[in-house]
């Protein structure tokens, strides 16, 4: 499938669940897509770049090692973004990626997880916690810098900091999700 098929394809996708998993399945079956979807998505620009995000999410959900080889592009373009409909669903694909290296202890994520991706990583949830996200793509930043915090120890002390100063003036979901990270902080 070349990349105009790929966005012609995309044009189709809308937010249902149904939808996305029918793309997800065609990307499943055909990982050679992963690349282009994912210079589709650092586009940032449009709808259909939001859609490759989201079929990007779906994709990794089942087959999170289709990102492995592009793990490099992923990392760098992350923060980048500037669409809220395009960062949630990378927010919670590096959420998959941070729980399978620290949760799930996956010997072969750590061996693609390099220390500089994981920095760029949490160089990005920090970001989207600072600036106006909406609380999905705070929630999975919350989760991740938890996780990295037991490798990066300077990290829990500034999440800790930044939680407390944003409790206040956090809707009700995003301070539900801040009390359960700071109870697991002490």
């Amino acid at each position: 499938m070349t990349k105009k098929e790929l966005l012609k394809s995309l044009d189709y996708v809308n937010h249902s669940r149904e939808k996305r998993m029918m793309m997800a399945k065609l990307v499943s079956d055909n990982p050679s897509l992963t690349p282009l979807l994912l210079e589709i998505a650092v586009e940032d620009n449009t709808h259909v770049s939001s859609k490759a995000c989201w079929v990007l999410e779906f994709t990794a959900k089942e087959n999170l090692s289709y990102i492995f080889p592009h793990i490099d592009v992923f990392t760098s373009f992350i923060g980048k973004l500037k669409l809220d409909s395009s960062i949630r669903p990378m927010a919670k694909i590096c959420e998959y990626l941070i729980i399978r290296y620290f949760k799930k202890k996956d010997e072969n994520i750590k061996r693609i997880l390099k220390e500089h991706h994981l920095e760029s990583i949490t160089t990005t949830c920090f970001d989207w916690l600072i600036e106006d996200h909406k609380v999905a793509t705070q929630a999975y930043s919350m989760t991740c810098l938890l996780l990295l915090g037991s490798k990066f120890d300077w990290i829990h002390p500034e999440l800790k900091l930044l939680l407390e100063q944003n409790y206040a003036s956090g809707s009700a979901a995003y301070k539900a999700r801040a009390r359960m990270t700071l109870a697991r902080l002490k």
